[in-house]
């Protein structure tokens, strides 16, 4: 079982602390509901610690004294450079820093978000790593650490056992990667539909997705040029070209980062999207399908079925209604071209 610490300084971002403490608590139960041991053992450490420690009414007596497997330093109240500046100064921080280096030495992974990512880099130990952080800060913490290639448009980032992430909920987010990552996707959007599917739901199924394929630049790099492409289709070698990568390359790569092959891949980012309109809109499946590349709502409405969802019920429950307003003698749509799927990971075939 993975030992999480979880490094707190005073004056950490209290919700930030919380969402660190409730991701891990939810997965836990979770994993107890099925009838399964824990997948995470968690302890707190740092200036912080006896404060978090009684915010996450955890017992007192750390629960484990071995190397941890995963560092994680929630979010710090350094909202702007001075209290950035004044709090890299801190007597703690320096402690903190010292910690961080032994953990990785260790073999430890180390996650940070927000304002903590400039404490991880103060330690050196982004140096010659992708990163993220809270935006507005950004020209500050390329000042500050010039060795560091900084991406403030990414969610998360990981780059070898170094993950960061940006603003706003940026340590739910780091959260859910780490847990798809040690725990596995399914049990990551689970604990994502778990806390958001009330506020978040159409982006909730995104998360464990992304947060794979953040481990790869090149996988993470054909995400995002294939979601804004869903519309038309395209074929795996262009995916690939768009990654920088051969087919076969980027299929290995694929699988080894998402468990996924080149076409489930693809299939799944157009199932997503199905989704999300279905739930969210009142478009037909014609036009749903149409929207995400698929010239034959069949064919949608069967990879919306294999995903046994909340979006193949909607599915069925407008093949219901189709069905009443055939009785109706409601005209229906003229049967499209079906587009060709490549029936290999590694195949040019659109999909």
């Amino acid at each position: 079982m993975p030992l999480i610490d979880v490094l707190v300084l005073e004056g950490a971002s209290a919700a930030s602390v919380a969402i660190t403490f409730e991701l891990i608590d939810v997965a836990n139960r979770i994993r107890a509901r099925a009838g399964r041991p824990p997948c995470f053992d968690v302890r707190v450490s740092g200036s912080g610690a006896r404060w978090a420690t009684q915010l996450a009414r955890l017992p007192s007596k750390g629960s484990a004294n071995r190397p941890a497997d995963v560092v994680i330093v929630p979010g710090l109240a350094w909202m702007d450079e001075h209290l950035v500046r004044d709090g890299l100064q801190r007597r703690d921080a320096d402690t903190a820093r010292k910690a961080l280096r032994a953990a990785f030495q260790s073999g430890a992974e180390i996650a940070s978000s927000c304002s903590a990512v400039f404490l991880v880099a103060s330690a050196g130990l982004l140096d010659g790593r992708r990163a993220t952080t809270t935006w507005w800060l950004g020209p500050l913490f390329r000042q500050l650490f010039p060795r560091v290639t900084l991406d403030t448009d990414a969610m998360v980032l990981t780059d070898r056992r170094m993950a960061t992430a940006g603003a706003a909920m940026a340590q739910l987010d780091l959260m859910l990667s780490i847990i798809a990552r040690h725990a596995g996707p399914d049990l990551a959007d689970s604990c994502a539909r778990f806390l958001l599917l009330e506020r978040r739901q159409s982006q909730s199924r995104y998360m464990a997705l992304s947060f794979l394929t953040a481990a790869d630049d090149r996988v993470s790099r054909a995400e995002r040029w294939a979601r804004a492409r869903l519309h038309r289709a395209f074929t795996i070698s262009e995916l690939a070209k768009a990654a920088g990568l051969g087919v076969r390359t980027f299929a290995r790569r694929c699988e080894r980062a998402t468990g996924l092959s080149p076409v489930r891949f693809l299939q799944k980012l157009r199932v997503d999207k199905a989704m999300e309109l279905l739930e969210t809109t009142r478009l037909g499946l014609d036009d749903i399908a149409e929207k995400v590349g698929y010239a034959d709502p069949s064919t949608l409405r069967r990879l919306l079925n294999r995903e046994k969802s909340p979006g193949a019920r909607a599915v069925r429950k407008r093949d219901h209604g189709a069905t009443l307003s055939r009785m109706h003698g409601a005209r229906q749509p003229a049967r499209r071209r079906r587009l060709p799927v490549s029936p290999g990971g590694t195949g040019s075939g659109s999909v």
